[in-house]
Protein backbone atom coordinates (compact mmCIF):
# COMPACT_ATOMS: atom_id res chain seq x y z
CA UNK A 1 0.00 0.00 0.00
CA UNK A 2 1.25 3.52 -1.15
CA UNK A 3 2.28 5.66 1.89
CA UNK A 4 0.87 8.60 -0.22
CA UNK A 5 -2.33 7.24 -2.25
CA UNK A 6 -2.73 10.88 -3.73
CA UNK A 7 -0.40 13.72 -4.20
CA UNK A 8 -2.35 16.40 -2.35
CA UNK A 9 -2.02 14.31 1.05
CA UNK A 10 1.93 15.28 0.89
CA UNK A 11 0.43 18.78 1.96
CA UNK A 12 -0.23 16.91 5.16
CA UNK A 13 3.22 16.15 5.44
CA UNK A 14 4.79 19.92 5.23
CA UNK A 15 1.76 20.96 7.68
CA UNK A 16 3.41 18.56 10.21
CA UNK A 17 6.54 21.07 10.33
CA UNK A 18 4.60 24.34 10.01
CA UNK A 19 2.92 23.06 13.21
CA UNK A 20 5.81 22.18 15.21
CA UNK A 21 7.09 25.44 13.92
CA UNK A 22 4.00 27.32 15.52
CA UNK A 23 4.35 25.60 18.82
CA UNK A 24 8.37 26.54 19.10
CA UNK A 25 7.09 30.54 18.65
CA UNK A 26 4.49 30.02 20.58
CA UNK A 27 6.30 28.21 23.47
CA UNK A 28 9.23 30.78 23.13
CA UNK A 29 6.71 33.69 23.44
CA UNK A 30 5.25 31.46 26.56
CA UNK A 31 8.39 31.19 28.21
CA UNK A 32 9.39 34.82 28.01
CA UNK A 33 11.65 35.02 25.52
CA UNK A 34 14.52 32.97 26.90
CA UNK A 35 15.38 32.56 22.95
CA UNK A 36 17.07 35.23 21.43
CA UNK A 37 14.58 36.77 19.04
CA UNK A 38 16.98 36.70 16.17
CA UNK A 39 17.03 32.85 17.34
CA UNK A 40 13.31 32.44 17.47
CA UNK A 41 12.09 33.66 13.94
CA UNK A 42 15.69 32.14 12.44
CA UNK A 43 14.55 29.09 13.79
CA UNK A 44 10.22 28.97 12.92
CA UNK A 45 11.37 30.37 9.58
CA UNK A 46 13.72 27.19 8.73
CA UNK A 47 10.74 24.90 10.30
CA UNK A 48 8.31 26.47 7.91
CA UNK A 49 10.87 26.44 4.93
CA UNK A 50 11.60 22.47 5.44
CA UNK A 51 7.53 21.99 5.56
CA UNK A 52 6.66 23.69 2.49
CA UNK A 53 10.14 21.52 0.97
CA UNK A 54 9.22 18.33 2.17
CA UNK A 55 5.34 19.45 0.71
CA UNK A 56 6.94 19.47 -2.47
CA UNK A 57 9.21 17.01 -2.65
CA UNK A 58 6.59 14.44 -1.21
CA UNK A 59 4.09 16.12 -4.51
CA UNK A 60 6.50 15.33 -6.55
CA UNK A 61 7.02 11.69 -5.65
CA UNK A 62 3.99 10.49 -5.23
CA UNK A 63 2.98 12.01 -8.62
CA UNK A 64 5.93 10.30 -10.26
CA UNK A 65 5.33 6.69 -9.65
CA UNK A 66 3.22 4.75 -11.03
CA UNK A 67 -0.18 3.12 -9.67
CA UNK A 68 0.68 -0.17 -7.27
Amino acid sequence: MHLLRHPRNAALLGLIFVVIAIIYLAASKISGGSLTTMNTYAGVTMLVGLGIAMAIMAYVLAAGTSGE
